[in-house]
């Protein structure tokens, strides 16, 4: 093959490839995704997939591959978990459980969005709530059930504020605490490669 020929041939090129992820899979008794022919009806049947860049099955590609940049990869938390590939799969393949799976790899290995991280870390963990009702901004979330003969606040830690602490209690017994420090330790030395990078760049 020519010189002229190769320098407009862009070939792929794997960052890493290990064994990590899909060991994870067959530990966590997602072995099936072994069953695999990559016949691309996950993808073809995806209503996220219509409207964004998501594609199941590139995703269930280099898990299966053990390409590690899947965990990087914003597209695996884009997945609705609306659990249609599973349902349309020839293999039967728990399609969903195992991009729900890649999120938790990816979280242990520090690969967690800022926006979920602030939801995990600072939110959930602080009021035990996901989506807080309480405070001036979610007014119309109260007034809303109230609408509906409902208590302002539902009978959660925002009717119990003192059940908090207990939640934080089990959170920490679960080893959450434990996952969301590693993580953000992860996210800080990975930004400081980074900068250090660019400073490099710039020199």
């Amino acid at each position: 093959m020519s010189d002229n020929v190769e320098k407009y041939i862009k070939r792929e090129t794997k960052e890493s490839i290990s064994n990590k992820i899909s060991e994870k899979f067959v530990d966590a008794g997602l072995e099936k995704i072994r069953a695999c022919i990559n016949c691309g009806t996950c993808t073809g049947g995806c209503p996220s997939g219509r409207r964004t860049a998501y594609r199941t099955r590139v995703a269930i590609r280099k898990a299966l591959t053990g390409d590690e940049s899947v965990l990087r990869d914003i597209d695996i938390w884009l997945c609705s978990t609306c659990y249609y590939c599973y349902e349309r799969c020839p293999r039967n393949i728990p399609v969903t459980d195992m991009i729900i799976k890649l999120r938790n790899i990816a979280v242990e290995e520090g690969f967690i969005l800022d926006a979920h991280f602030g939801l995990a870390d600072k939110i959930f963990y602080e009021t035990g709530h996901g989506v807080p009702a309480n405070g001036e901004g979610n007014k119309k979330w109260r007034d809303l059930r109230e609408s509906y003969d409902l208590p302002p606040l539902p009978p959660t830690v925002h009717s119990y504020p003192e059940a908090v602490e207990e939640c934080k209690t089990l959170m920490k017994e679960v080893g959450f605490r434990d996952l969301m420090d590693n993580a953000k330790e992860l996210k800080e030395e990975r930004a400081k490669e980074q900068e250090k990078e660019e400073e490099k760049a710039d020199e």
